[in-house]
């Protein structure tokens, strides 16, 4: 049953700049996770893992056959499933999904969600390419499908997904099992709740034309549109909502081209008057995250994530990946096991409380600075300050190849959310 035109809008933004968008030589990802407002994101890291042959990993709602080996990912969630919003692997490879609908019905049976296969890609994938091949052929194999929200009401969609790693981005877009991409080598490229992918389809399902015109949706003749072919007639008020969002990401990156570092992207993340910085109609911007991606590959990829709500209200706080990466249990959720009600049958009768350490700290500092604004923009000024620093620390490490040791970039996370801690008490 697919999203009726009365849904209230909600949203997601992906972004990516490559040289000679950045104004260093290195490509920066960035998105924002818009989720139903009550949903906690937490981050998590699992490191890279051997499996016997013959071995099964289950999804948020399916089983499927595991990977030989995975690669060492950091996430982040929503809570309740298995899979994530947005994240990145050992390698370099960052990607993000966001809710699409399109001409092919949604489906209420239960696959794999768009965000299991944002962490299966990074999970399997050494590239970008790579990783795209890791979900083309998933998609294929198992569908799409399922509810994507904590809650026994059906809200589900198609995916679009942005990967990028050190060299190149992608943008992959589906209908069902259906799927079109197309590669980005320069310059800067957003998405949001939309098809995007016109007549440049650089690899695409090898039934995909075919189908769109047994369908009626292309005559077969001239140029083949993606999202002319699959675009809904009546797209539902998500889509339409997405619009307004979309051009004003395109603005700002444009704005921004040929300068585009890590501090931009999280400047474009907290927009407000573009909607992309996001609060309104029961959804909000849940969880955010860029990432530094230097095209030497000698050096370090940087990756921030707020692990709270509201950008704009956030400290986005560096993770590297080390050998010796230290666990950060303060911003991951309670586990409630078999009786978690997203696993129980029928699910979704219940509800836990799922917020984790910093989320609780940071959602009572938002009720104290409501209380006492001029507190408030202390603690504002003092959280961009703390923010700002990790970004110049940062800096130094890719600009200058040093500053830290393995242990040190290993505990960087764990510091940053421990200082952030410390401010709020």
């Amino acid at each position: 049953m697919a999203d009726g035109p009365a849904a209230p809008p909600c949203s997601c933004d992906c972004f990516v700049s490559l040289p000679p968008g950045s104004q260093r030589d290195e490509v920066i990802f960035g998105k924002n996770s818009d989720r139903p407002s009550d949903e906690v994101q937490e981050v998590v890291y699992f490191p890279a893992a051997s499996h016997p042959p013959g071995s099964k990993v289950e999804c948020t709602y399916i089983e499927i056959p595991q990977a030989e080996s995975t690669h060492a990912v950091v996430l982040s969630r929503p809570a309740w499933l298995w899979g994530a919003e947005m994240g990145a692997n050992e390698h370099g490879v960052c990607i993000g999904n966001e809710a699409v609908w399109t001409r092919v019905p949604v489906s209420d049976t239960e696959a794999l969600l768009g965000m299991d296969l944002v962490r299966l890609g990074l999970e399997r994938g050494a590239s970008a390419r790579e990783a795209l091949g890791v979900i083309t052929a998933l998609l294929e194999q198992h569908g799409q499908g399922g509810r994507c929200r904590e809650d026994p009401a059906l809200f589900s969609y198609h995916n679009t997904f942005l990967l990028a790693d050190r060299s190149e981005a992608w943008v992959l877009e589906t209908a069902g099992r259906l799927w079109a991409a197309q590669r980005v080598t320069a310059g800067v490229k957003n998405i949001s709740n939309q098809l995007t992918i016109t007549t440049q389809v650089d690899a695409e399902h090898p039934e995909l034309r075919q189908e769109a015109q047994a369908q009626g949706w292309w005559s077969g003749e001239g140029d083949f549109s993606f999202s002319g072919a699959f675009t809904p007639d009546d797209p539902p008020a998500r889509m339409e909502a997405a619009k307004q969002r979309y051009r004003g990401g395109t603005e700002l990156l444009r704005q921004r081209e040929g300068s585009v570092t890590a501090g931009a992207m999280m400047e474009i993340l907290r927009d407000r008057p573009s909607g992309i910085c996001m609060d309104s109609g029961g959804f909000r911007t849940t969880g955010s995250m860029v990432s530094i991606l230097p095209r030497d590959p000698r050096r370090p990829c940087v990756h921030f994530f707020t692990a709270t709500p509201d950008p704009s209200r956030s400290v986005f706080k560096p993770f590297i990946f080390t050998e010796a990466v230290t666990p950060v249990p303060r911003v991951s959720s309670p586990q409630f096991g078999a009786a978690d009600p997203a696993r129980t049958q029928p699910r979704f009768q219940s509800r836990v409380d799922r917020r984790h350490e910093l989320y609780r700290a940071h959602e009572a500092a938002l009720s104290a600075i409501e209380a006492d604004p001029d507190w408030g923009s202390q603690l504002q000024e003092t959280l961009r300050d703390l923010e700002q620093q990790g970004l110049s620390d940062i800096t130094m490490i890719l600009q200058e190849g040093g500053g830290l040791g393995e242990e040190e970039l290993g505990d960087l996370f764990f510091d940053c959310v421990d200082t952030e801690m410390k401010f709020y008490q």
